[in-house]
């Protein structure tokens, strides 16, 4: 029996002229490029409103910290859901078809969405935005499923690196304009108002536009790396068993994990808590530290650009020392700031900010993109997927109720040394990978001969 990928629609017997395949792939990025950053909507929109949260929840007889730390339990709710989903829906990618994980998600995001306009108090809160990064846990999965059928695999960390832009443009662009909307006097439902009108244009658009694959199409199918580690596998059987035994048996696989999860620990915690540690440490208003937040994505855009050229040219084990010494860069940023005192002004906080932005994103970018469809190829792309950012998410869960703690027992110096020591601990992981891939190379050149 095939995997289930393999069934794949018959292509028409007339064969498509290969000069027009660029011009498909190209709208194939754009859309789903689109359709990514319009996650993005629905995910900074609960970090930018949060101060504005925290005043609605003070006027209820709530203490400042106390309203804090619940609504840094939401969001570590928030983050478990998306762990566990990414888990149990990721890898339906692979099973239905990357398009449909992949407009479900962004479907599901919109509604929950709006269910949060309707709330006034923490329960709703809770239900809103834990079903909201449930159903988002789909839709990476689903785009890297997508790229697997209309993309060589020659081609994958150029691919990947221009859709992992889409996250962190989507996310500075979301920043933006809803500071923009609060500098007017808008409340932060108005917030949410914005992410769904966003969401439901792009979803029409992909909806109309969007295919599951090149063969559906006419062309011949894209190259698949010779590498994955689906080659070494025999596939008599089918299912999840047959798409999760090999990744679990290799020793890379679960180097990756491990990245991924001290990564996204990080990361979460700044996409998260910035606009609120801008607001709270340095008396910015709400408006300008939501604006100010866009520096950490934005830098991190950077970052994808120089670390997809860089791996590309380092040859077999390239990605490995980006990845390292992006986190050195990422851990040194943190060490520093924790020596900034509140109230400090000028430019020296958001170039930190920045400096742990231009280190972090551009190597995670790789964990759940290219390298996953390295291991996992056509037929296990989105499974391989989901499990990295699993990992990494469940991490991520430390985010919210504990970086909330933390800041209120330790300070923001504590917060940041914490951190600190995650990403250490990244750059030694990412020596690990390194050593492994090297061990590697020589089968690995006895494969491609």
């Amino acid at each position: 029996m095939n995997l289930p990928d393999q069934r794949l629609p018959k292509p028409s017997r007339e064969r498509k002229r290969p000069s027009s395949l660029p011009i498909r792939q190209l709208l194939v990025i754009t859309l789903l490029f689109s359709g990514y950053a319009s996650y993005y909507f629905c995910r900074s929109d609960l970090s930018v409103a949060m101060p504005m949260l925290t005043d609605e929840l003070r006027r209820t007889g709530m203490s400042a910290n106390l309203a804090m730390v619940r609504l840094g339990g939401i969001v570590s709710f928030g983050v478990m859901a998306y762990a566990a989903g990414k888990f149990v829906l990721g890898g339906l990618g692979d099973l239905w078809g990357g398009r449909r994980s992949f407009l479900g998600g962004l479907s599901g995001a919109l509604l929950f969405t709006l269910l949060f306009t309707l709330g006034g108090s923490l329960p709703v809160f809770t239900i809103a935005w834990v079903g909201n990064r449930l159903v988002q846990s789909m839709g990476w999965a689903g785009l890297v499923k997508v790229c697997s059928q209309w993309f060589s695999y020659k081609s994958y960390g150029t691919v990947i690196g221009i859709l992992s832009l889409s996250f962190l443009i989507g996310d500075a662009v979301a920043r933006e304009w809803m500071g923009w909307l609060i500098a007017r006097g808008y409340g932060w439902r108005s917030l949410f108002y914005l992410a769904a009108i966003v969401s439901a244009v792009v979803l029409t658009a992909n909806l109309l536009l969007l295919k599951e694959s090149r063969m559906a199409l006419g062309f011949s199918q894209p190259e698949v790396n010779p590498l994955n580690v689906f080659e070494k596998h025999s596939q008599t059987g089918g299912g999840i068993k047959a798409l999760l035994t090999p990744l679990l048996q290799n020793r890379g696989f679960w180097i990756v994990c491990f990245l991924s999860l001290c990564t996204t620990i990080v990361r979460e915690t700044f996409n998260t808590w910035t606009p609120t540690y801008l607001h709270k440490f340095f008396s910015y208003s709400d408006s300008a530290a939501a604006s100010m937040s866009a520096v950490f994505p934005a830098l991190g855009a950077v970052s994808v650009v120089i670390a997809g050229f860089a791996g590309d040219r380092l040859g077999v084990s390239g990605r490995s020392i980006v990845l390292f010494i992006g986190m050195l860069i990422t851990a040194t940023g943190l060490c520093f700031m924790t020596v900034l005192k509140p109230g400090t002004q000028g430019a020296l906080p958001l170039i930190l900010i920045g400096v742990v932005g231009l280190g972090l994103l551009g190597p995670y970018s790789y964990l759940a993109g290219a390298l996953a469809l390295d291991f996992g190829g056509k037929q296990g792309g989105a499974t391989s997927s989901g499990l990295i950012d699993g990992v990494g998410y469940f991490g991520g869960i430390f985010a919210g109720d504990s970086v909330a703690r933390l800041s209120v027992h330790y300070g923001w110096s504590g917060v940041f040394v914490t951190l600190a020591g995650v990403s250490a601990a990244s750059a030694f992981a990412a020596g690990l990978l390194f050593v492994y891939q090297r061990s590697q190379l020589p089968q690995a050149t006895v494969a491609q001969s």
